[in-house]
């Protein structure tokens, strides 16, 4: 079966530094696939790799069979990959629904239409009591839900979330994974996530790529990769390997 999204020996420099080095991985459609690593090891830039954001030095990246590398975020998107940010970036002075029908007139012409599919996605995240308060005003839990719902506006089959449970506290990450679980069970919506949170790496991913100075130095099923020796040195330690295969 050809992968929904595959990266063949992909590499960014900055100057001196190699932030990604000759990464390597297949996402099958309908998949649930977490990259993992310590601070700086590469996974945003990643992300960025692949949502266009910036083109790489080397490698090829193929979306739905087709090379998406050096294309523009923008027509990333339109092929069907939406992305999250680290640091969450809603529009804080449009009203919780406004910025995600912005998101859905991607897609959808008119603005009644676009807006009907905001109001959808608000009620999935438990955003639609908040629809008209000011983004600004929303908590972190709330901001991340937002941040979500802003992405899956656009319609993507691809949806790359890149640490929306960083923060949360553990019955708000549990709700995170609950609703994600939901997204992937019911529409086959295939989920590329960078987590930092083990508890919701191991309740999500069928298999983990893990990262180190932008080397990818394994990949295997979460149970798998959390009693890696290579892992654990790098980046786990013992005290997350206990709370991961809890």
């Amino acid at each position: 079966m050809t992968a929904l999204l595959s990266l063949q020996a992909v590499s960014k420099r900055f100057r001196g530094l190699l932030a990604v080095d000759r990464v390597s991985f297949d996402v099958s459609e309908g998949e649930i696939f977490a990259v993992i690593g310590p601070n700086g090891a590469g996974k945003t830039t990643l992300f960025n790799l692949i949502a266009g954001e910036m083109a790489p030095n080397g490698g090829s990246i193929a979306f739905a069979g087709s090379r998406i590398d050096g294309m523009t975020a923008d027509a990333v998107c339109r092929r069907g990959v939406a992305r999250t940010f680290q640091l969450v970036r809603p529009f804080p002075a449009l009203s919780v629904e406004d910025n995600v029908t912005v998101g859905a007139l991607l897609h959808r012409r008119y603005v009644a239409a676009a807006r009907q599919h905001a109001l959808t996605l608000l009620r999935r995240l438990d955003l639609f009591d908040k629809r008209e308060q000011p983004a600004s005003t929303l908590t972190l839990p709330d901001r991340k839900r937002l941040e979500v719902a802003r992405a899956l506006a656009t319609g993507p089959r691809l949806l790359l979330l890149d640490e929306v449970m960083a923060g949360l506290r553990p019955t708000e990450t549990d709700r995170m994974v609950a609703t994600l679980q939901g997204l992937n069970r019911e529409s086959g919506l295939t989920i590329v996530l960078i987590e930092h949170v083990m508890r919701a790496v191991m309740a999500l991913a069928s298999r983990v790529l893990v990262l180190d100075h932008g080397i990818a130095i394994a990949e295997g099923a979460p149970q798998v990769i959390v009693r890696d020796p290579a892992v654990v040195q790098s980046y786990l330690g013992q005290a997350h390997i206990e709370d991961g295969a809890a």
